[in-house]
């Protein structure tokens, strides 16, 4: 799958990753941009399109939808983070709202134009997904299930067409990040590296230095077979028609 003349929905596209995978559509020739964010956008780009929507609003999602006439790649990025240290549930119950939550009723809303253009679903995570970071647990938690969710979700829409794709991006210098004294990546080339493995197939994007140590250990390792393994189980329980 190419960008070019492509229809892209954004969601958190108001910042960070959000904003910079915006822009990175648009410098590849995207025929339509989708910004969705929790506050009014504008935009100088008449391809963009802004979309009043909070991932946990049920109505803006549905409105949304309404919006949007095709969909060809949907880029599930609005994400939250705080330090916490797992003393109550409210930090769990927020975190999973908006990054596990979010996505799936985002996914489940957009699906049938996703179907019909065969098209593509990203899911903005982290390497925190694959281990825990231990200062923002509730965040690495909420995070491990939207992987699983992304896995889950490969099997059961390859048979429509549909493909899921995860970015497991490393420290990325956004306002999320602010607290953290390390090594960054920029925004921007973490959007590039996301739409570079979109176009060339990759699953699993890991698109930054320190998250792409990782990469060749994950892709060709045990845990990366099985789960090929277990998709497998979701072709055999399919009917055939004749």
């Amino acid at each position: 799958m190419t960008i070019a003349d492509k229809s892209v929905l954004v969601t958190g596209a108001n910042r960070g990753i959000g904003k910079a995978l915006v822009e990175e559509a648009l410098r590849r020739g995207a025929k339509r941009v989708y910004a969705g964010t929790r506050q009014p956008l504008t935009h100088v780009d008449e391809r963009v399109t802004p979309l009043t929507l909070d991932v946990t609003n049920a109505a803006q999602i549905q409105e949304a939808v309404e919006k949007v006439e095709s969909l060809d790649i949907l880029i599930n990025n609005a994400g939250l983070a705080f330090f916490d240290d797992l003393s109550g549930r409210a930090a769990l119950e927020q975190h999973l709202a908006v990054n596990l939550f979010g996505p799936y009723e985002v996914s489940q809303a957009f699906l049938p134009l996703l179907t019909r253009s065969r098209g593509a679903i990203v899911n903005v995570l982290s390497v925190a997904a694959l281990a825990a970071l231990p200062i923002i647990p509730a965040y690495s938690i909420s995070k491990a299930a939207a992987f699983s969710l992304s896995q889950s979700l490969r099997a059961l829409l390859a048979g429509r067409g549909v493909r899921v794709h995860v970015a497991l991006p490393g420290p990325v210098d956004t306002d999320m990040s602010r607290g953290f004294d390390v090594p960054k990546a920029s925004p921007e080339s973490v959007a590039r590296a996301i739409f570079d493995g979109v176009e060339n197939s990759e699953e699993d994007i890991f698109p930054d230095p320190m998250s792409d140590t990782l990469a060749e250990s994950w892709r060709t390792g045990p845990i990366k077979a099985f789960e090929r393994q277990n998709a497998a189980y979701v072709a055999a329980a399919e009917p055939v028609t004749s």
